[in-house]
């Protein structure tokens, strides 16, 4: 095979969740450049989104929006590489005692029960097809929560992680790779949410917020946060041949910040 077939993705349908912005966008982008069909899924539909039949509108932390996403696919022909991108948090601020039974459910439906549905749903076919990719977008929260405001989306992160490692071993046989990357902060909407969230309860200034998410993180040695095209660059290449005997693998892409080996 060719270096520059290697490095493509011409003829693979690719679905990537939470794909309407920040880093799922970038994914989205990314894997168009290489040649795959992408459909994307999100809540909505962003105004002006120039892939409109590629676009499917669902809720996938809810069964009903899982199911809805599974279908359309599986009409389409199924997939062959499959992103789990969404994910996030709305547990207000104030420690494990500020985090009700809602709360966790929330984390976890969105965070790992999604992902979870949408593989069950999806990758049999990439097992009958004997070829597919799955990576599963976790956090280094899974290793460095962060117990103020996200107790709860860390660990369903590492619930996620876990899934992913274990689905894994058992794909691998089948010609079906899965790994995880798991980014530090992005330079996402999202991010400025995050922001807000931690602002807030203690009426901090976005950048005195910032500065306090910095220092709970015990410094980033490049000095920043990612952009999300760093970030979807490497689950671009994971989707790739380039990629072919890298199995159940976590690709940190945090700028030094996790300090442990």
């Amino acid at each position: 095979m060719a270096i520059s077939e290697r490095d493509r993705l011409d003829g693979r349908r690719a679905l990537v969740t939470g794909g309407s912005k920040g880093l799922g966008r970038a994914v989205a982008d990314r894997l168009r450049e290489l040649g795959s069909d992408v459909y994307v899924t999100a809540r909505s539909m962003p105004e002006g989104y120039a892939f409109p039949d590629r676009f499917i509108e669902a809720d996938t932390s809810t069964e009903e929006g899982s199911a809805l996403v599974a279908e359309r696919l599986l009409e389409a022909g199924g997939v062959d590489i499959l992103v789990h991108n969404v994910g996030g948090t709305s547990t207000p601020a104030g420690g494990f005692a500020a985090a009700s039974d809602q709360n966790w459910q929330a984390e976890l439906q969105l965070n790992l029960l999604g992902a979870v549905r949408l593989d069950r749903a999806l990758v049999p076919s990439m097992v009958e097809s004997g070829s597919g990719v799955v990576v599963h977008v976790t956090s280094i929260q899974h290793q460095m929560p962060l117990h103020d405001a996200t107790l709860p989306y860390a660990a369903a992160k590492a619930a996620l992680r876990t899934y992913s490692k274990g689905l894994a071993n058992e794909l691998a046989p089948r010609g079906v790779r899965v790994n995880a990357v798991s980014p530090g902060g992005i330079m996402t909407e999202a991010w400025e949410g995050f922001v807000d969230l931690i602002a807030q309860p203690e009426g901090l200034t976005a950048e005195a917020a910032e500065q306090k998410i910095y220092d709970s993180l015990g410094g980033i040695p490049l000095g920043r946060f990612a952009h999300p095209h760093e970030v979807a660059d490497v689950v671009g290449f994971l989707a790739t041949d380039r990629a072919s005997s890298i199995v159940g693998a976590e690709y940190v892409v945090d700028g030094g910040t996790v300090a442990t080996v």
